[in-house]
C-alpha cells in the first residue's frame, strides 16, 4: 500500500519537503482578528497548512470542581477544565470566516474536531483532512465519525501503547480510510527534547505501515529536524504572532521566524537525506488524567438501567476508557451515583 497522499492537492509523503503544519490552537487569544493575521503570517513563514481546534468547553468537559476536573501543576494550574476550555476555544462561528480567509490567501486549512458536532461543522466546510488529537485517540466513536469523511486522517500518539495506536489504525482502515499519516507526539507541554524518542517514528512507520509526522512541543527546532532525517513526511508545531502576548498555548509555540526557520531547515535536511524500541516517555503520564473517559454526568438512583443521557464520553481520564461505551450502556447501577463520578465496573451490573 502507498503511503503517499495528498491534502488540497499537496502530496504529502517522503517524494516532497516536509509539509508543516502551524497549529494555531489558543493562540487567537480570543480575538479573529488575531487569528486571520496568524494564518496569513504562516503562509508569508511558508507553512503549508494552518490547523485549527474546534470544540466547546460543553463539548469537552462538564462544568465541575470536583478534585477530577481541577489541574494541578504545569502551564493550565489551578485551572479547571472548563474554565480552560472556555478560554481557549475557537467559537465555532468563527470557522467559516477562518476557512474562507484561508482560501482567499492560498494556505490550507483544516482542525482537529472533538466531538461529533465538530465534526459536523468541518464537513459542512468541506474540511480537505482531518486530525484526531493525542488526547482523543482512544475515543474509537469519534475516529469512526471522522472517518466517515473519507479525508486524509492525521492522528497524534502521545501517550498511547502500541496496542492503543494499532487499535485507533484498525477503527479507521475498518471504515475505509487509508489515507493515515500518524504523528509521533510527546504529550507534554513543553516537551524536554532528552524524552522526544525520536527513533518510535521508524517503529510507528514500519509496525503500521503509514506515513509518519512529529507533532512537536519542543522549545526548538532540532526534534523536528532530526526527525526528517528519520522519515517525517510533516512537522506540526504550534504557532504564535508573539509569546510575550501571552495565551494558553503561547509558552511552547513558534514565532514568525522562527516557523520559517522551521519550514527551511526541514526542507535542507530532507534534501540532505539519501534499532527501533517502540517507548513511552515518562513525562507523559501525568497527563493521562487529561484523556476522555467515562463519567456520569448525572444523578442516578440505584438499579436503575443507564442510557446516553446518564453517561458522556469527556475528559478527565479516570473513568472506564471510551471504547467501553457501548457495553456500559444499557446496564444497571448497584448504588446510587452521582454527576462528577467516573464510571467503574464495580458500580455496573447487567
Amino acid at each position: 500500500m502507498s503511503n503517499l497522499f495528498s491534502i488540497s492537492g499537496r502530496v504529502v509523503g517522503s517524494s516532497n519537503a516536509p509539509y508543516i503544519i502551524a497549529e494555531l490552537s489558543a493562540n487567537h487569544n480570543g480575538s479573529i482578528e488575531r487569528a486571520k493575521k496568524s494564518i496569513l503570517v504562516a503562509k508569508q513563514a511558508g507553512a503549508h497548512a494552518v490547523k485549527l481546534q474546534t470544540y466547546t468547553a460543553d463539548s469537552m468537559t462538564i462544568d465541575c470542581d470536583l478534585p477530577d476536573f481541577m489541574i494541578n501543576g504545569g502551564l493550565w494550574d489551578g485551572y479547571s477544565l472548563y474554565d480552560l476550555y472556555a478560554e481557549a476555544h475557537t467559537p465555532y462561528e468563527w470557522h467559516k470566516h477562518l476557512f474562507e480567509f484561508a482560501k482567499e490567501i492560498g494556505i490550507t486549512i483544516f482542525s482537529s474536531p472533538f466531538d461529533e458536532t465538530a465534526v459536523d461543522l468541518l464537513q459542512s466546510l468541506d474540511a480537505p483532512a482531518y486530525k484526531v488529537a493525542s488526547f482523543e485517540l482512544t475515543d474509537h466513536l469519534l475516529i469512526e465519525r471522522i472517518a466517515a469523511a473519507k479525508k486524509p486522517l492525521l492522528m497524534s500518539t502521545g501517550m498511547a501503547s502500541e496496542i492503543e495506536i494499532g487499535e485507533a489504525v484498525e477503527v479507521a482502515r475498518s471504515c475505509g480510510v487509508e489515507e493515515i499519516l500518524l504523528f509521533h507526539c510527546i504529550s507534554s507541554y513543553p516537551a524536554p527534547t532528552e524524552q522526544c524518542n525520536l527513533n518510535n517514528i521508524l517503529y510507528l512507520k514500519q509496525e503500521f505501515n503509514v506515513a509518519v509526522g512529529l507533532s512537536d512541543h519542543t522549545l526548538n527546532n532540532t526534534a523536528a529536524i532530526a526527525a526528517v532525517a528519520l522519515g517525517a513526511v510533516a512537522i506540526e508545531k504550534h504557532f504564535t504572532l508573539s509569546r510575550a502576548e501571552k495565551g494558553p498555548d503561547s509558552e511552547f509555540s513558534l514565532e514568525p521566524d522562527e516557523l520559517a526557520s522551521l519550514v527551511n531547515h526541514t526542507k535542507e535536511a530532507w534534501l540532505a537525506l539519501g534499532q527501533t524500541k517502540f517507548a513511552r516517555a515518562g513525562v507523559e503520564n501525568a497527563n493521562k488524567a487529561f484523556r476522555r473517559s467515562l463519567y456520569f454526568v448525572r444523578d442516578v438512583a440505584a438499579g436503575t438501567q443507564l442510557t446516553d443521557r446518564d453517561v458522556r464520553r469527556i475528559r478527565p481520564g479516570f473513568g472506564l476508557e471510551p471504547k467501553h461505551y457501548s457495553v456500559v450502556i444499557g446496564k444497571k447501577v448497584k448504588c446510587d451515583v452521582f454527576r462528577g463520578e467516573p464510571v467503574r465496573w464495580n458500580v455496573l451490573s447487567d
